[in-house]
């Protein structure tokens, strides 16, 4: 009888031990359930991120358009139109001042913006601006001159022989303009591209 008294207080002991590590191990899972819950959110916010990101990108590229199109047959197609800036064509004949990421200012103040531009792309169906600013690369404006402007060499300049011994080298050939884009899209997404290019031929 006390026996049998023992065993049946030793059994009630070992199921509340196993029914208190299950709650234990529930709580585990539990955790483990929400980090993963938690990661997934942050993969998919992360996936939907690039995804504006790239789209944006893919939008900028209107902008590059238009420029090119400017000098190939616009107002700067012209000898000697680069020499003033156009504000219509959002053109700079000298280099805007920049911040350190080397973005110009204009394009992250809006009233500085509207001072220098008068042209947005904007897509009200996407909720997509987009801004652009040519510039330059001059000290000033006026005749462009090897001493205050950048030049591209060419293509079919001969580097090093005689060229490199003589210390003369090949004279320049083409001034280099900087395109700088900013794009707005939805959820406060903001992209900023910029490219440097020569007047095409």
């Amino acid at each position: 009888m006390i026996t049998s008294l023992h065993r049946q207080r030793r059994g009630r002991r070992e199921r509340g031990v196993v029914l208190l590590i299950c709650l234990i191990v529930l709580v585990i899972l539990l955790a483990g359930g929400v980090a993963v819950m938690r990661s997934m959110n942050t993969s998919l916010s992360s996936a939907g991120n690039l995804a504006f990101k790239r789209d944006l990108v893919n939008q900028g590229e209107q902008a590059a358009v238009k420029a090119l199109a400017l000098f190939e047959s616009g107002v700067l197609s012209a000898a000697g139109a680069d020499a003033a800036d156009v504000k219509a064509s959002n053109y700079s004949a000298s280099t805007l001042a920049s911040n350190d990421s080397g973005i110009p200012l204009a394009l992250l103040k809006d009233e500085l913006y509207n001072a220098k531009a008068s042209d947005t792309i904007e897509q009200t169906a996407d909720f997509v601006k987009i801004r652009y600013l040519i510039d330059r690369l001059c000290f000033e404006p006026g005749a462009a001159t090897k001493a205050k402007c950048v030049y591209a060499p060419a293509t079919t300049d001969v580097r090093g022989g005689s060229v490199q011994e003589s210390g003369r080298p090949p004279p320049p050939k083409a001034l280099v303009y900087r395109l700088s884009v900013r794009v707005d899209g939805p959820r406060d997404t903001q992209v900023f591209l910029q490219s440097s290019f020569t007047k095409p031929e």
